[in-house]
């Protein structure tokens, strides 16, 4: 098989006429796909329809401590809550604080308050000449769209097969006290599948900042999103590590059962250091009386324990398995040799990442959308939405059918085919 490269110029313009015929036979169907976010199914949502059954007029709503939960108080979380959160976020009981149904949400507060009050009595970001943040790319654009908001220089960071490039990490951070922090989705990450390395973990304890306020924001929203049972990713734990190393404090921790029950109505948790959470506890007292302690004791109750939301989770990942095999599936037999694309096969989380030939990631994106398929905008995966080589796209395997899977990747790969020949007929 010779790559798209190798072939004449009109060897690639019977090839485009051929393609252009089959995609025009595609768009004619005036399909609606949408590939665009990490959406679970309603086949996955109705798994945890049985919650909904745990609580009832007659339910004996006193959690373990005797607490009423249908009443105000227990401001960090009732313990049977903090206990399944804290085995599924691998952290000790006493070192984590459960909010709402989102962990962008605690994410999004911790960078607040950071701007109004500082972090453990450092000058408030907002009275400084200038905040940086590092973001490994391609990322989750909704980290980036929160430092965007407040304002905070972002810095991009390439991501390397085993994460962050920790040489321009250390670089950074320990020489340039302007950066207070790092995204960091480290296991199956978002949109790559990467999960950091042992090595990577150890280097990211051994920081020395130059910012006595810098912080690692360590999004474990993958933690337990497995794709399969025998190849499954293992992640050294961050707050142990930064522990052993002298700078407990280094890290916070977040994490949700938003893909595991109830995307919207789950249950949110931020593990750090105790001086960390004693702060966080002095704005939380200010901010509610307490969070939503009825969908905590369902949640604890429904689940038991981590070894029953292991069990959930391996239904889910019976729905997705077959969905991500037969995107990869397609993009190996479609794509593979040609030389005008690269992937990952994860092993977990929610998506695949997809790099075109450089400049052609827009024109790709548009091109399937004229033929009905949605996909996450080019770019959204950089900060400010701007991929400088215009050349990462990522695929959400997760919302369709399989049915509509299959016709989805067909588009994609019909546009990623097309908008290839036409850049390589441009030179």
């Amino acid at each position: 098989m010779r790559t798209y490269e190798e072939l004449s110029k009109a060897e690639l313009l019977d090839l485009k006429s051929d393609l252009e015929a089959r995609f025009n036979a595609v768009k004619a169907k005036g399909l609606k796909l949408d590939m665009s976010r990490g959406k679970p199914s309603t086949e996955q949502l109705n798994l945890s329809m049985e919650m909904m059954d745990v609580l009832n007029s007659s339910t004996d709503l006193i959690c373990r401590e005797g607490i009423d939960c249908r009443n105000y108080g227990v401001l960090d979380g009732i313990g049977e809550a903090k206990q399944l959160l804290a085995d599924m976020m691998e952290v000790p009981k006493d070192n984590i604080i459960i909010f709402g149904n989102s962990s962008l949400n605690i994410m999004f507060d911790t960078i607040a308050r950071s701007m109004t009050h500082g972090v453990l009595g450092s000058t408030p970001w907002c009275r400084l000449d200038k905040v940086k943040f590092l973001c490994p790319v391609p990322g989750y654009d909704r980290h980036f769209a929160i430092t965007e908001y407040f304002g905070i220089e972002m810095v991009n960071v390439p991501m390397t097969p085993t994460g962050p490039d920790m040489d321009i990490v250390e670089e950074l951070v320990n020489s340039d006290p302007s950066v207070k922090g790092i995204w960091c989705v480290p296991k199956y990450s978002n949109p790559q599948g990467i999960t950091y390395s042992d090595e990577t973990v150890h280097r990211f304890a051994r920081l020395r900042p130059a910012a006595e306020d810098f912080r690692i924001y360590w999004d474990n929203a993958y933690g337990v999103h497995h794709l399969y049972d025998d190849k499954q990713d293992y992640l050294i734990e961050i707050l142990m590590e930064c522990k052993k190393e002298g700078r407990p404090d280094m890290v916070y921790k977040f994490s949700s059962t938003s893909k595991i029950s109830f995307p919207g109505s789950g249950i949110g948790a931020i593990a750090a250091s105790d001086a960390n959470l004693a702060e966080i506890r002095k704005q939380l007292k200010i901010q509610t009386i307490g969070h939503d302690k009825l969908n905590q004791l369902r949640h604890a109750r429904y689940f038991k324990d981590i070894h029953g939301m292991v069990q959930h989770m391996r239904r889910h990942a019976d729905i997705l398995r077959p969905k991500f095999d037969a995107v990869l599936s397609t993009l190996d037999r479609e794509l593979g040799g040609l030389g005008i694309g690269s992937w990952i096969a994860p092993r977990g989380g929610y998506f695949i990442s997809f790099d075109a030939m450089e400049g052609c990631a827009k024109k790709i994106v548009a091109r399937a959308k004229e033929a009905g398929l949605i996909m996450t905008d080019a770019g959204a995966t950089f900060p400010y939405g701007n991929d400088p080589k215009d050349s990462n796209i990522r695929i959400a395997p997760s919302y369709p059918t399989i049915e509509e899977l299959k016709i989805a990747t067909e588009i994609f790969v019909l546009s990623v085919k097309l908008v290839t020949i036409e850049k390589l007929l441009e030179k």
